[in-house]
């Protein structure tokens, strides 16, 4: 292999292992059943798996059919789980996933079976393959729907949330994929692999540099609009806000917007709403704030325990974490807050 077929596999090759890596960030990021990271990670999966298709096969054409057909099959979910993630991204009640996957794996299935790729080449290449093309770009036309809000912003020369670049990037590029195959016939086959390792520099720019205290980047969504609390409403859960704070529920290290709309008896949607709205943060920071206050009684009035171990008796999680969010918020460590504070 060349020198620049060197450079050249390098780079295509890099955007299928950074995808299996950003699609296992989101898989983990998921844990707490956010229904938003799992389309997102099963959508660069899928992606991911095309894209190492593409890169093997342009270098080595001898590559085993068995392998072909598994990159080819994994298209027929990008389009699927782009219109999931976009429409769970801006709704609250969850899709219903099954009518868009499991029918495509069952159709795959059954064509693998009785059509493998290694002995009707011509009938994927002429018929399959068109077909999931045209399925994809079918989704992608779907979830257009769902960059509406962004679209109107762009055409009224508002800003845009970081979350509303984020989507747009996400749809953008798996659009300019979609292109690059549909096309490859006129430009280069190996143009749609280059292309998801670009797009995935880019995603990863805005994993990075996304502002630190806002954890719920990548699954917040267009909130509210149109949508405000009766006074009612908001006066019964200031109120049971109140109790869950006396309660120091927070405490809980896996104390979460789930678990806190439970105790208060209000949807998920409903508290967060309240929390962003009329206290003018996000959940997390709230949480965040409760924990610091307490462990600021506690290095006021305790001197027989550890810094770390009134961390932990806080609520946070780790040593780094709560010397980090403290340092943040008073400008001061522990230890020194401690040491003006204490009795």
């Amino acid at each position: 292999m060349s020198s620049s077929n060197e450079i050249l596999f390098f780079f295509s090759a890099l955007g299928a292992f950074n995808g299996f890596l950003l699609s296992l960030y989101f898989a983990i990021n998921a844990r707490k059943k956010i229904f938003t990271n799992y389309f997102l990670s099963l959508l660069l999966l899928v992606l991911s798996i095309r894209i190492i298709k593409s890169v093997f096969f342009y270098f080595n054409p001898g590559l085993s059919n068995i392998f072909i057909q598994t990159g080819l099959s994994a298209c027929i979910l990008i389009g699927p789980f782009l219109f999931l993630y976009l429409k769970s991204s801006t709704e609250d009640k969850k899709p219903n996933w099954i009518i868009h996957v499991i029918p495509y794996l069952l159709l795959m299935t059954i064509a693998g079976v009785f059509y493998p790729y290694v002995d009707h080449r011509v009938v994927w290449s002429r018929w399959v393959v068109k077909a999931i093309y045209l399925q994809w770009a079918i989704y992608i036309i779907l979830s257009l729907k769902y960059l509406r809000p962004i679209i109107r912003k762009l055409k009224e020369k508002q800003s845009l949330k970081k979350l509303d670049i984020w989507v747009g990037s996400i749809y953008l590029g798996v659009v300019i994929i979609w292109v690059a195959y549909a096309f490859a016939a006129y430009t280069s086959y190996i143009v749609g692999s280059l292309s998801f390792t670009f797009i995935l520099f880019l995603m990863a720019l805005l994993v990075i540099f996304r502002n630190g205290d806002d954890i719920s980047f990548f699954q917040e969504k267009e909130k509210y609009k149109n949508k405000e609390i009766d006074q009612e409403t908001l006066e019964k859960i200031e109120q049971k806000l109140s109790v869950m704070v006396e309660k120091e529920l927070f405490l809980n290290p896996d104390f979460s917007l789930e678990e806190a709309a439970k105790e208060l008896k209000v949807t998920r949607h409903l508290l967060s709403q309240y929390v962003n709205e009329i206290l003018g943060k996000s959940f997390s920071n709230l949480v965040k704030e409760l924990r610091i206050e307490k462990a600021k009684k506690l290095l006021e009035t305790q001197k027989n325990y550890t810094i770390e171990s009134l961390g932990y008796d806080s609520g946070f999680t780790s040593k780094s974490t709560f010397f980090t969010a403290f340092k943040k918020t008073t400008g001061l460590t522990p230890a020194e807050y401690q040491k003006i504070h204490s009795k």
